[in-house]
């Protein structure tokens, strides 16, 4: 379970190096929003440099339907990256077309079939709204759902996303519970959007603990001093973790029950699943 993905500019080296030591679970190497179009090509290059023979390295190509996202995908994909997040996706035929790009471009390369994962941006255009279902069983690659409200807001002509408290505005709180929902119906991660104000610890450290409250695994990042914030947050209490070990041995204990009580309240089966899920998470951190 990745609990940050840290965006990096595909074209500063310097960014690049900075970003290995921020502790980010994952480092995605932007070649669309923070490269400029002339930039490209050396990016690329850069990107595939430096995503050689380095786990949990994921690329952000150009939307699908550019042919900057050929030649992105064309540049990179030698250096075998962990996935690709997909920006500006119209809905899930986008992530199967950059699937299949990926079946023909592993081969070439000879990287392992199916290996190299899909992350799409899933709410940045307003149609795409209207088919988050299309996600379930799109794709085997599909590793989770995220999103994000700036393209989307600049889409509608809005003049903000969020109120005077720094809340999403209703628009893009529904977004956000999109994403959720259609994550969870794929049975994928859901991965929270950026929280922009990067000097904003405070901010950020609420706002991350209302995401993994609500049901997001991970956030996307844009500054390094963001990661140890973000990766807090996601890791389970040692009181969350002593409550999800209760209730599996719980269960363990009575096969077959549908629900059970325990300290006064009645446990049931999607409390086991959430309870299963703390403790795989905690194991996976342990390791770290």
């Amino acid at each position: 379970m990745t609990r940050s993905y840290l965006f990096v500019p595909a074209d500063s080296e310097r960014k690049m190096n900075r970003a290995v030591r921020s502790g980010a679970d994952a480092l995605v190497l932007d070649l669309e929003d923070s490269v400029v179009p002339g930039a490209r090509p050396e990016a690329r290059l850069l990107a595939r440099e430096f995503a050689a023979g380095k786990a949990d390295v994921w690329i952000r190509i150009n939307p699908i339907d550019t042919d900057d996202a050929k030649a992105d995908l064309e540049s990179v994909m030698p250096s075998a990256p962990a996935g690709i997040m997909l920006p500006k996706a119209r809905s899930a035929a986008d992530a199967q077309l950059l699937a299949d790009a990926l079946d023909t471009l592993e081969r070439a390369n000879g990287i392992e079939a199916g290996s190299t994962g899909i992350l799409p941006l899933c709410t940045e255009r307003p149609a795409a709204l209207f088919t988050m279902h299309s996600y379930v069983d799109a794709t085997p690659r599909l590793s989770g759902l995220t999103w994000g409200a700036e393209d989307l807001g600049a889409a509608v002509g809005a003049t903000s996303n969020r109120d005077d408290a720094g809340g999403w505005l209703a628009p893009y709180a529904m977004a956000r519970s999109l994403c959720l929902f259609a994550a969870a119906a794929a049975e994928v991660a859901a991965i929270d959007t950026v929280y922009t104000d990067f000097r904003d610890s405070d901010g950020l450290a609420r706002y991350a603990a209302f995401a993994r409250r609500d049901g997001f695994s991970g956030m996307l990042a844009i500054h390094p001093d963001q990661v140890d914030v973000i990766n807090t947050a996601f890791v389970p209490t040692a009181a969350e973790v002593e409550r999800a070990q209760r209730i599996v041995e719980l269960f363990a204990a009575n096969p077959g029950a549908g629900s059970l009580g325990m300290d006064g309240e009645m446990i049931d089966r999607p409390h086991l699943l959430q309870a299963q899920r703390i403790l795989q998470l905690a194991r996976r951190l342990a390791t770290l």
